[in-house]
Protein backbone atom coordinates (compact mmCIF):
# COMPACT_ATOMS: atom_id res chain seq x y z
CA UNK A 1 0.00 0.00 0.00
CA UNK A 2 1.41 3.40 -0.91
CA UNK A 3 1.95 6.11 1.65
CA UNK A 4 -1.08 8.33 2.03
CA UNK A 5 -1.39 11.69 3.71
CA UNK A 6 -4.66 13.42 4.33
CA UNK A 7 -4.57 16.77 6.07
CA UNK A 8 -8.25 17.69 5.75
CA UNK A 9 -10.65 17.29 8.60
CA UNK A 10 -13.76 16.58 6.55
CA UNK A 11 -14.12 13.08 7.98
CA UNK A 12 -13.50 14.07 11.58
CA UNK A 13 -16.48 14.69 13.79
CA UNK A 14 -17.21 14.88 17.48
CA UNK A 15 -19.84 13.03 19.43
CA UNK A 16 -20.50 10.42 22.06
CA UNK A 17 -20.66 6.93 20.63
CA UNK A 18 -20.43 3.41 21.90
CA UNK A 19 -17.37 1.61 20.62
CA UNK A 20 -16.61 -2.03 19.92
CA UNK A 21 -13.98 -2.38 22.65
CA UNK A 22 -15.18 -1.33 26.10
CA UNK A 23 -12.73 0.79 28.06
CA UNK A 24 -12.45 0.65 31.81
CA UNK A 25 -12.50 4.46 31.90
CA UNK A 26 -15.80 4.67 30.07
CA UNK A 27 -19.07 5.38 31.73
CA UNK A 28 -22.28 6.99 30.68
CA UNK A 29 -21.39 10.42 29.31
CA UNK A 30 -22.73 13.21 31.48
CA UNK A 31 -24.37 16.28 29.97
CA UNK A 32 -21.27 18.21 31.10
CA UNK A 33 -18.82 15.97 29.21
CA UNK A 34 -21.06 15.83 26.14
CA UNK A 35 -21.15 19.64 26.08
CA UNK A 36 -17.36 19.82 26.46
CA UNK A 37 -16.65 17.58 23.44
CA UNK A 38 -16.78 20.58 21.10
CA UNK A 39 -13.71 21.95 22.90
CA UNK A 40 -11.46 19.11 21.73
CA UNK A 41 -10.23 19.89 18.24
CA UNK A 42 -8.32 17.47 16.01
CA UNK A 43 -5.91 18.97 13.47
CA UNK A 44 -3.04 18.11 11.15
CA UNK A 45 -4.40 14.57 10.83
CA UNK A 46 -2.46 12.39 8.39
CA UNK A 47 -2.43 8.73 7.49
CA UNK A 48 0.42 6.60 6.18
CA UNK A 49 1.06 2.91 5.63
CA UNK A 50 4.40 1.24 6.22
CA UNK A 51 5.57 -2.34 6.16
CA UNK A 52 6.86 -3.72 9.44
CA UNK A 53 9.90 -5.95 9.86
CA UNK A 54 7.49 -8.89 9.88
CA UNK A 55 6.28 -7.76 6.43
CA UNK A 56 2.94 -6.73 7.88
CA UNK A 57 1.30 -3.48 6.77
CA UNK A 58 0.88 -0.99 9.60
CA UNK A 59 -1.41 1.98 9.01
CA UNK A 60 -0.67 4.96 11.23
CA UNK A 61 -2.88 7.95 11.88
CA UNK A 62 -1.09 10.92 13.38
CA UNK A 63 -2.38 14.30 14.36
CA UNK A 64 -2.83 16.84 17.11
CA UNK A 65 -5.54 17.34 19.68
CA UNK A 66 -6.15 20.79 21.17
CA UNK A 67 -8.19 21.63 24.24
CA UNK A 68 -9.87 24.94 23.36
CA UNK A 69 -12.01 25.00 26.50
CA UNK A 70 -11.45 26.17 30.05
CA UNK A 71 -11.26 22.75 31.76
CA UNK A 72 -8.49 20.16 31.95
CA UNK A 73 -9.14 16.94 30.03
CA UNK A 74 -7.67 14.01 31.95
CA UNK A 75 -8.45 11.34 29.37
CA UNK A 76 -9.89 11.10 25.86
CA UNK A 77 -10.63 8.20 23.52
CA UNK A 78 -11.31 8.39 19.81
CA UNK A 79 -13.22 5.82 17.77
CA UNK A 80 -11.67 5.16 14.36
CA UNK A 81 -14.31 3.91 11.96
CA UNK A 82 -13.10 2.20 8.78
CA UNK A 83 -15.37 1.55 5.77
CA UNK A 84 -15.24 -0.50 2.58
CA UNK A 85 -15.71 0.97 -0.91
CA UNK A 86 -19.48 0.56 -0.59
CA UNK A 87 -19.63 2.54 2.65
CA UNK A 88 -20.12 -0.53 4.87
CA UNK A 89 -18.39 -0.50 8.25
CA UNK A 90 -15.50 -2.99 8.31
CA UNK A 91 -13.76 -2.03 11.57
CA UNK A 92 -14.31 0.21 14.57
CA UNK A 93 -11.32 0.58 16.88
CA UNK A 94 -11.11 2.71 19.98
CA UNK A 95 -7.81 4.34 20.92
CA UNK A 96 -6.64 6.79 23.55
CA UNK A 97 -5.45 10.20 22.33
CA UNK A 98 -5.18 11.92 25.74
CA UNK A 99 -3.46 9.76 28.38
CA UNK A 100 -2.28 12.50 30.74
CA UNK A 101 -3.93 15.83 31.58
CA UNK A 102 -4.38 18.26 28.69
CA UNK A 103 -4.89 21.75 30.07
CA UNK A 104 -6.88 24.61 28.59
CA UNK A 105 -5.19 25.90 25.42
CA UNK A 106 -2.77 22.95 25.22
CA UNK A 107 -2.06 20.97 22.05
CA UNK A 108 -0.57 17.49 21.99
CA UNK A 109 0.39 15.08 19.22
CA UNK A 110 -1.06 11.59 18.96
CA UNK A 111 -0.17 8.49 16.94
CA UNK A 112 -2.54 5.57 16.34
CA UNK A 113 -1.07 2.43 14.71
CA UNK A 114 -3.36 -0.22 13.19
CA UNK A 115 -2.17 -3.60 11.94
CA UNK A 116 -5.46 -5.48 11.78
CA UNK A 117 -7.57 -3.54 9.26
CA UNK A 118 -9.55 -5.92 7.01
CA UNK A 119 -8.47 -6.21 3.38
CA UNK A 120 -11.91 -4.92 2.33
CA UNK A 121 -11.12 -1.46 3.77
CA UNK A 122 -11.33 1.33 1.16
CA UNK A 123 -7.88 2.74 2.12
CA UNK A 124 -9.42 6.12 2.92
CA UNK A 125 -9.02 8.12 6.13
CA UNK A 126 -11.34 6.58 8.71
CA UNK A 127 -13.98 8.64 10.44
CA UNK A 128 -12.57 9.84 13.78
CA UNK A 129 -15.09 10.40 16.55
CA UNK A 130 -14.24 11.58 20.07
CA UNK A 131 -15.86 8.73 21.97
CA UNK A 132 -15.15 9.48 25.62
CA UNK A 133 -13.55 12.16 27.75
CA UNK A 134 -12.96 12.61 31.46
CA UNK A 135 -12.65 16.12 32.89
CA UNK A 136 -10.83 17.28 36.04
Amino acid sequence: MANKAIAGLALICLGAVSCSRPNQNEGTPTPETKAYLRNLQLSEVTMKATESYAQQVVTEIEGKVTNTGDRTVDFADVACVFYDSGGKLVLREQATIVKRPLGPGETRSFRLPFDDIPATWNNQMPQLVIAHIRLS
